[in-house]
This record gives C-alpha cells, sequence and structure tokens, in this order.
C-alpha cells in the first residue's frame, strides 16, 4: 500500500521548481527555508491552489473509546467556512471541496498508544499515520484527493488538541498509485478553535507560520503579526492572507503588484484598493466599519474582489527582504478588524517558518486597541490612518496616506532616503 517512511512535522524538502511569471524585481527568489516567503517559482511539491482542490476527511475512531460525537457534526465543524474562507481570500480564484467519509473507521490500537502531543515522538507518530492509512486504505481511493485530513475521535483519552498540525513526509506514503507528501492530522476538540482547519490547510499550500513560539511555551505567540494573516492566529481578528501570500499563491496578478524603485525624496504616488474581497463585504463589514472609525457616507468597501487595481506596494531593501503595503480594514475575511489604513510589514526569504518570516511595523508603538478580543492588542492598531505619514524604522522608507478616493482606493505616497 505505502513504502516506508519517515514523518517530520517541521521539514520538507525544497522540492522542484515551476516557473511562474513573475518577472517584477520585487519578487523574493525562493531558498532553502522551510516554507520560504520567496515566491519566483513555485515548489512543485506542495499543490497550487488556483484552482478547484478535492479534500478527504477521514475520522478515526479507537478502541479506548466510544465517539460521543458524529462524523457529520464534526463535518460541520470545518465546512464550509473553511472553503467560504478559502474562496473569499482569493477572489473566488480558489475552491476546496470537502469529501468527508460519514462513518468512524477503528485504529487498532488504543489512542493513549499513540503518545499523542504537540512535539510528537517521531516513532510514535509513524505508527499512528502508518496505521491509519492500514485501516483507511481499503475503503478510500487517495488518488482521488490533493488533500488529506485524519480527524480523530476528540474525546479519546489519548487525544491532544494541541497536536493539530500538518506533517510533511520526506518519504512520501503511497497509496492508490499516488504519493502522500503531507497529512493533516487533526485532533481538535469539538467544536474546534476558529479557523484553526484553514490555518493547517495553508501549510499544505507551502505557507508558513508566523507566530512567535517562546522558548519556554509562556508568553506572547502572536508578537511578529498579530491579528492580521491566519498563519499567525485562527483567532485574529483580521485572518485574510497578507498580499505577499496572496502573490505567492497567484491569486493576485503581478500588474497588481506595485513595486516602487528609485522612489527618492519625491516619492512614487500610487493608488491602492483595499485587499478584502469585494462583493457583499460592505453590508457584512458595516458595523465593524463604524467601530474602525471609518467616515460616516464616506466609501464603502465593497467591490474590489475580482478588481485589477494595485493592491500591494513593495519596496525592496535587500537581497532577501522587502517592506510591504497595503490596505486593510473590516470587510471580507478581515470583517472584526478594530481599525483600518495602509498596513506595512516586513518579509524575509530566507527566514524559517516560525523564526518571523513576516513582521509587521507598528505604526502607532506604544497603543493599541481591542483589548479584549485581539490576540496582540499593541498591533490591533498597526495600520498606518487617513492623513498620517509613517518612516519604517531602520529602513529609511516612508509613506504618506493622503486620500481616499470615491470609489474607496487608497492614494499614498512612497518615498525613500527621507531621513
Amino acid at each position: 500500500m505505502f513504502t516506508s517512511m519517515s514523518a517530520l512535522a517541521a521539514t520538507s524538502l525544497l522540492g522542484p521548481s515551476v516557473a511562474v511569471p513573475l518577472s517584477m524585481p520585487c519578487s523574493l527568489k525562493r531558498t532553502a527555508a522551510h516554507h520560504s516567503e520567496g515566491l519566483d517559482t513555485w515548489n512543485a511539491a506542495y499543490p497550487r491552489p488556483t484552482r478547484r482542490l478535492d479534500a478527504v476527511m477521514v475520522f478515526l475512531s479507537f478502541p479506548d473509546a466510544e465517539p460521543l460525537t458524529g462524523p457529520g457534526e464534526l463535518t460541520a465543524d470545518y465546512f464550509p467556512a473553511t472553503s467560504r474562507f478559502f474562496e473569499q481570500a482569493s477572489y473566488g480564484k480558489f475552491r476546496l471541496r470537502p469529501h468527508p467519509l460519514r462513518e468512524w473507521i477503528r485504529m487498532p490500537r488504543a489512542s493513549t498508544s499513540y503518545a499523542i502531543r504537540r512535539d510528537w515522538n517521531t516513532t510514535a507518530r509513524s505508527a499512528y499515520l502508518r496505521d491509519a492509512l492500514e485501516v483507511t486504505d481499503p475503503r478510500v481511493d487517495f488518488s482521488r484527493y490533493d488533500v488529506v485530513y485524519l480527524v480523530a475521535d476528540p474525546d479519546a483519552p489519548g487525544v491532544d488538541s494541541d497536536a493539530t498540525k500538518v506533517v510533511n513526509l520526506d518519504v512520501p506514503l503511497r497509496a492508490d498509485g499516488k504519493d502522500i507528501h503531507r497529512i493533516v492530522t487533526v485532533f481538535e476538540k469539538h467544536p474546534p478553535d476558529r479557523l484553526v482547519l484553514a490555518h493547517e490547510t495553508g501549510h499544505v499550500f507551502d505557507l508558513p507560520d508566523l507566530y512567535h513560539r517562546p522558548a519556554d511555551g509562556r508568553g506572547d505567540w502572536d508578537t511578529y503579526v498579530g491579528d492580521w494573516d491566519l498563519m499567525g492566529s485562527q483567532f485574529g481578528l483580521a485572518p485574510d492572507l497578507f498580499g505577499w501570500h496572496k502573490w505567492k499563491l497567484g491569486w493576485l496578478e503581478p500588474r497588481q503588484v506595485a513595486c516602487v524603485r528609485g522612489a527618492g525624496r519625491r516619492g512614487t504616488r500610487l493608488t491602492i484598493e483595499p485587499l478584502a474581497a469585494g462583493p457583499g463585504t460592505a453590508a457584512a463589514g458595516a458595523e465593524a466599519a463604524t467601530r474602525a472609525g471609518a467616515p460616516e457616507g464616506g466609501p464603502g468597501w465593497a467591490g474590489f474582489g475580482s478588481g485589477g487595481g494595485t493592491k500591494l506596494a513593495v519596496v525592496r531593501t535587500a537581497r532577501d527582504r522587502v517592506i510591504a503595503f497595503e490596505v486593510r480594514g473590516p470587510a471580507g475575511n478581515d470583517r472584526a478588524a478594530c481599525s483600518q489604513g495602509v498596513l506595512v510589514y516586513r518579509v524575509r526569504s530566507e527566514a524559517e517558518s516560525g523564526r518571523g518570516p513576516i513582521e509587521v511595523v507598528d505604526a502607532h508603538p506604544g497603543s493599541g486597541d481591542c483589548w479584549e478580543d485581539s490576540v496582540y492588542g499593541p498591533l490591533a492598531d498597526a495600520p498606518v490612518a487617513l492623513g498620517e505619514s509613517f518612516t519604517v524604522p531602520g529602513e529609511d522608507v516612508r509613506i504618506t496616506v493622503e486620500d481616499r478616493t470615491a470609489s474607496g482606493a487608497w492614494t499614498v505616497t512612497v518615498s525613500t532616503g527621507a531621513s
């Protein structure tokens, strides 16, 4: 059914490249870093979400517990919410279609025998995957699916909800004539963390973790990006993917990315459309927009999803680094955002997943917002607001947010050598 394997939760082969038409000088080169933020080529070891992808969802029970929740209820925990998130984030370019089994499949050993935990022992994890594939292969044609979710009985005594993750395989499994390079192992409680499956699915598409894991496991995990990207936190108030990620995944065209070069002190003037998907988002985000300080009767946020205007501006600052600018606010997947404006962040293509490949730059250090709801209040008000100017610390790059057009786009000037 499958070849011998070694499951590595934090290791992935660099894999073959597929040339993509990213000719802009601001597109960083992909490096050997795990989930590198370079996007000059696509790592063909990962499925690219620019079409419909099919996902099988398998439900695993254990001899030491009788499931208290049915497969239908667990499916509803994740779908259609996960598919909707990606459909909105991709402007309709990507559709994730789930295929859940309707029955529990019994594992051969007790849940406690697999020593399931966040930092899972490789031997125990490999045994779990081997047993899971053995019992499910007779009932699942894996050749039909692009994504595999193994969902464990959340009430089994040996199941640890903190162990949910993507397992990358340095030697792929072989089932039904297909190589399986990675599997999403789901151990979430019922109901699960919000958008947790969308976060893990992001790894299936070569996106890195953007949170900061303290060495002792204590303290803030969300100091790098706060609420501003799903790969930082599934609980974020503004979890839509960064424009950089949308460019990497193929959801933004190169023509929608402005590469700012030679701006000088006089600067380059740009009109940037909000990043959020458009149709229907104005109504959904109306209340949040008011809370975020949107001007009464001002331009709405709808209608930008599939538009062809600029959605991301980039300044190259080093061989492996850029500063990125995008407009974020309460709409679409970000409808709960409590501030709006031009979000500024650094991207490093050589930084490993979990080690700060993207860091939001706080335009309002020393303040914060939405302290009761934000995953990291100091960054909740990070965007540069209308009428403000901000110099990126240490980079000598300055942005001035001048105006908003009648259609809701933002007019900004990016200058360099401003100090």
